[in-house]
């Protein structure tokens, strides 16, 4: 034993490599008693497959000890050998102390390998032999969870925090708050969360959350200004909390809030085209349109931005800016014929019946199952003096909608000149 502690001390004075010779060279002369702390420390030191060898020696010597099997199944686990720790808590028997935690392992393990079936049955076998332990309910409520199966999770929890409020380091409490958010029940939820006491940013986020869901945005207001208060580079909350004030009736300050956000995160694209549209509304549309293109120059494909910039400038006629936008997206790759279909109308607003009649033309292939498209192409065709070309498309819309006579009979017309 003298020649582990030496190994001890020259680890903690920071000597591995002699700490590491030290064991190795001891270790054929070590009893048996040594040997088992020799594979204590070193799984301590992380070195698992060292500690592996030695008990797997342990373990041919004394098959019957569980404790070894434990130990290495724990080993196999840190490995990533499933299938050999598997093997192992399997020999496990009710008779045995290690019978309860091996079930436990066991179910961990098959989850992982997405058996969720037997890893219940593992955990319900597991909770016959201890019918009142909140780890087992514990474990039972985050399977359920996991597995999406929200109102099931949601029993376990409860006799896991009527036995044990606190499992680790997690407040019980925060997971029926999830699970019963997870299920749509908003308001059984926000009773759970304001029992927790801890103030982990996560949860506070998921808090308030909840409570923008469940409608009360003054307790999602109030959660997250404190959630603010704590963590000002929480950089999630920005975005969500701006909309609890514009829901609020407050929109300076979900300007203010959104703008917060974009100086703690230049780069999100989502807080740019709130800030745009919030600015847009209050009715400074150069700085909303400002903010609306950053948000598109983060990432051209946001959809969502450029036909807020596309939309508005319609409404203000502002056709110059639509064809600029829209062709710098096409030149960036972006392949939308709904893009044509709007450079092409906006051509035609400018008098460029060319060009318009060019991007009608790409975007037909794409959109000759739209009727809205296919009748302001037809009507342009017609203006433009194309009637063959206008009839061959109205033909197409009536084989979509043969019921508008509108259109019938305004191709007959067309047909009589």
């Amino acid at each position: 034993m003298e020649e582990i502690q030496k190994a001890i001390r020259q680890m903690e004075a920071h000597k591995t490599e002699d700490a590491i010779n030290t064991l190795t060279q001891y270790l054929p002369e070590a009893d048996e008693e040594e040997r088992f702390t020799i594979a204590e420390l070193y799984i301590q030191w992380g070195m698992l497959e060292e500690a592996k060898v030695v008990l797997q020696e342990l373990i041919q010597r004394y098959p019957k000890e569980q404790e070894l099997k434990v130990m290495m199944a724990e080993i196999h686990i840190d490995l990533d050998e499933d299938d050999e720790a598997i093997e192992l808590l399997n020999q496990f028997g009710p008779e045995d102390e290690d019978y309860l935690q091996a079930l436990v392992q066991l179910a961990d393990l098959y989850q992982a390998q997405g058996l969720y079936e037997v890893a219940e049955q593992k955990l319900l076998t597991a909770k016959q032999v201890e019918p009142n332990s909140a780890i087992i309910d514990f474990a039972l409520g985050e399977l359920a969870f996991s597995n999406g199966e929200y109102s099931k999770s949601i029993p376990y929890y409860e006799n896991a925090m009527h036995h044990q409020p606190v499992i680790g380091d997690i407040e019980v409490a925060t997971r029926l708050a999830e699970a019963y958010a997870a299920n749509g029940e908003f308001e059984q939820a926000l009773e759970f969360f304001q029992k927790v006491e801890e103030d982990n940013p996560d949860v506070m986020f998921r808090y308030g959350f909840v409570a923008f869901q469940a409608n009360r945005n003054d307790i999602a207001i109030h959660v997250w200004e404190e959630l603010i208060e704590k963590d000002p580079y929480f950089q999630s909350v920005y975005p969500h909390l701006a909309q609890a004030y514009d829901s609020e009736g407050m929109p300076a300050e979900a300007l203010e809030m959104a703008k917060k956000g974009l100086a703690k995160d230049e780069f999100n694209k989502e807080l740019y085209h709130l800030a745009g549209s919030l600015s847009h509304r209050q009715g400074d549309k150069e700085e909303g349109y400002r903010l609306m293109r950053e948000a598109v120059a983060l990432d051209p494909g946001y959809k969502e931005a450029v036909l807020f910039l596309i939309q508005n400038f319609k409404t203000d006629g502002d056709n110059e800016n639509i064809i600029e936008l829209i062709n710098e997206l096409i030149s960036l790759g972006e392949e939308d014929p709904n893009y044509l279909w709007e450079l092409a109308q906006a051509y035609e607003e400018e008098e460029q019946y060319k060009e318009a009649y060019e991007y009608y033309q790409q975007a037909y292939p794409s959109l000759k199952e739209d009727t809205d498209f296919l009748k302001s192409y037809g009507y342009f065709l017609v203006e433009e003096g194309r009637t063959k070309e206008s009839l061959q498309v109205f033909e197409e819309y009536l084989k979509i909608d043969p019921a508008d006579t509108e259109i019938e009979e305004f191709v007959e017309r067309l047909k009589d000149r």
